[in-house]
């Protein structure tokens, strides 16, 4: 069990999410507090209507507490405005999504371009880096074929090489094998775990899948919006099938 981290990169303190139907709040996180260490490698684990999702929005950055607060580096997201948050966002948090959210009119390219068109880098910066990027993960022959001439791995490699555009520290990943077969997943979970080991990255990743959680130094259970179990291994679990 984990208690306390030592200026943490992420804390969440005592927060609540309520959301207002009608008549009736409906909470979906209740109490929540958590440290995320820098460096570390989290896997936010619950199943479906658990409230991982929410938990996802909170650690980045991407929704406000009703009540408690998110530090992002011992500062108080609720203490900025919108823009000063997502040039936050942009700079210190990348983000994967399990449906990809890639532009479908622009190519691979492209897409890992954009988030460094938000943050002003000049457009031979972004080219260089772009597709640096992509070699690194094995598609220097995919830069230029949009997302519907790439497979479903393929897709998720370009959607991690968009989280890393702007050099992030913090990586969120919400369900990043959820479209994939087992094997391309576990070639995703590698690719994370190099970030992690390689890097130093802070690698976040919600799951409802038990079994990403042996890629984790830090596993935290989460049911009915409450954190259940919060699991930290002071060896890093280096785990692969092969």
């Amino acid at each position: 069990m984990i208690l306390f981290v030592a200026n943490p990169v992420i804390k969440l303190d005592n927060v609540w999410k309520v959301y207002r139907l009608g008549k009736i709040d409906l909470p979906v996180l209740r109490g929540v507090s958590l440290d995320i260490a820098r460096g570390s490698f989290v896997v936010i684990l619950g199943p479906s209507g658990s409230g991982k999702s929410t938990m996802l929005h909170m650690v980045g950055c991407l929704d406000l507490p009703t009540r408690g607060k998110v530090l992002l580096e011992n500062q108080d997201i609720s203490a900025m405005s919108e823009d000063q948050l997502a040039q936050v966002r942009g700079r210190k948090i990348g983000f994967i999504f399990q449906q990809f959210n890639l532009l479908s009119n622009l190519t691979a390219l492209e897409n890992v371009m954009v988030p460094m068109i938000f943050q002003g880098s000049p457009e031979q910066e972004r080219i260089g880096r772009a597709s640096s990027l992509l070699n690194s993960l094995g598609l220097k022959d995919r830069l230029h074929h949009t997302p519907m001439e790439l497979s479903g791995g393929e897709q998720q490699r370009v959607a991690i090489a968009r989280a890393l555009s702007n050099d992030p520290e913090i990586v969120v990943a919400d369900e990043p094998t959820g479209n994939l077969d087992s094997a391309t997943g576990e070639k995703i979970m590698e690719i994370l775990m190099n970030l992690h080991k390689e890097e130093k990255k802070t690698i976040i990743v919600v799951t409802h899948d038990p079994q990403i959680a042996r890629y984790s130094n830090q596993v935290v259970h989460i049911k009915d919006g409450q954190l259940a179990l919060n699991h930290y291994s002071e060896e890093k679990i280096l785990w692969s099938s092969k």
